[in-house]
């Protein structure tokens, strides 16, 4: 009987965001599909509780390290606190890990956020642990990151990367040799999952039933201030738009404050976080995403998933990448409040159009294969098994 190989995954994360979900279904995908895989999540200050009881179904180990309750304790919303909080995290939790690693010895760490600890290790301890280093969201390499990984990712075994043009630019950086570095897409659509939340019975914060839908973080890279300021120009040629945004950060007072100076009560509905948002995106007439970037955007996925329409901005390096402009969504140029404006018009025209309503949903479903667990098992276990060789 072959003996199962241990994979950690490594992902601290303060708010909700689509990382830790990947990391999740990442185990899921592993321990589903392959039968020589005992997987871990390492839940170092109970970042990942709300997962608890999918992981125990799944047969998947969550590993606590710390205090459970830390999370409610550090500051979340802020540059400047959440990265207090980071700076906290990774003081606590340097000697943990070094200690979790060298005790329990799994095959691989598959390193997703506050990459920097256990890359540091690497660089100043051995192992026999092979790491994996995930790539979230196109990186700044500033000089403290490029000096780490000049220093740590020779002795990485493996680099993994969301989207392809990420995939060019860590080899377009010549600092680690290209075979290490692989694309690898999220398992973000789990079908039967998706179908089932749908269902989930939602009241709306208005009368009628026409709207459009967005949801992330409130932040700058979400851009929704943006999106806000483009929708007073909207409701020239459309006075009856409405929109729902899911999402909270530390951009909603901002965002709050531009709705009520500007009368847009009567458009702009902002719910707060949102645990399932696939009912909301389902019954919409299309979604917009107005993001600076995103690695690739799991809501564009799961819009395609829900067979919702979808306009998005063409920032690097997910939606450039994955949305055909008038195949399998519009795209318009990122932060151009004319060029969004503009485009939408086009886009009301399609949605109102049965026929290539159709054809644009149909395009965009077929996208979604490539994001299955299926798919990702696939690659997963061929880059796994690459490694051991």
């Amino acid at each position: 009987m072959r003996i199962k190989e241990k994979i950690f995954y490594w992902g601290p994360f303060l708010t909700p965001i689509a990382t830790p979900k990947a990391v999740v279904n990442s185990a899921k995908s592993l321990k589903y599909y392959g039968k020589n895989y005992e997987c871990s999540i390492i839940n170092f200050f109970g970042e990942f509780n709300s997962f608890e009881n999918v992981l125990k179904n799944k047969n998947i180990k969550l590993i606590n390290c710390f205090n459970k309750k830390l999370l409610n304790f550090l500051p979340k919303y802020g540059k400047l606190k959440s990265r207090l909080s980071f700076i906290i995290v990774f003081i606590l939790s340097f000697f943990p890990l070094k200690k979790l690693i060298s005790k329990q010895k799994p095959d691989f760490l598959i390193i997703h956020l506050i990459t920097s600890l256990p890359l540091i290790l690497l660089i100043f301890f051995k192992f026999k642990t092979k790491f994996i280093l995930r790539i979230s969201g196109l990186p700044k390499l500033g000089m403290i990151r490029k000096f780490l990984w000049k220093k740590a990712l020779p002795k990485i075994y493996m680099i993994t990367c969301p989207t392809k043009s990420t995939a060019n630019y860590i080899e377009s950086l010549g600092i680690v040799d290209k075979e290490k570095i692989k694309t690898l897409y999220d398992p973000i659509i789990e079908i039967n999952k998706i179908n089932l939340q749908k269902k989930q019975n939602i009241k709306l914060p208005f009368k009628g039933e026409k709207y459009f839908f967005a949801a992330g973080r409130l932040t700058k890279q979400k851009n929704f201030l943006f999106l806000c300021k483009a929708i007073k120009k909207i409701i020239i040629d459309v006075p009856d738009f409405k929109i729902i945004i899911a999402g909270d950060g530390e951009d909603k007072s901002k965002i709050l404050s531009f709705i009520q100076k500007k009368n847009l009560q009567e458009n702009i509905f902002l719910i707060g976080h949102v645990e399932n948002i696939f009912p909301y995106i389902s019954l919409s007439q299309g979604f917009i995403l107005t993001s600076l970037w995103e690695d690739p955007g799991f809501v564009l996925i799961e819009a395609a998933a829900c067979r919702t329409p979808v306009f998005s901005s063409d920032c690097p390096e997910g939606p450039k990448e994955i949305i055909k402009d008038n195949f399998n969504g519009l795209l318009f140029k990122s932060n151009d409040e004319n060029d969004l404006v503009k485009n939408f018009l086009k886009f009301i025209d399609i949605i109102n159009s049965p026929e290539k309503k159709k054809k644009l949903i149909l395009n965009n479903l077929i996208l979604t294969k490539q994001f299955s667990f299926f798919n990702h098992y696939v690659k997963l276990n061929k880059i796994l098994s690459n490694v051991c060789n």
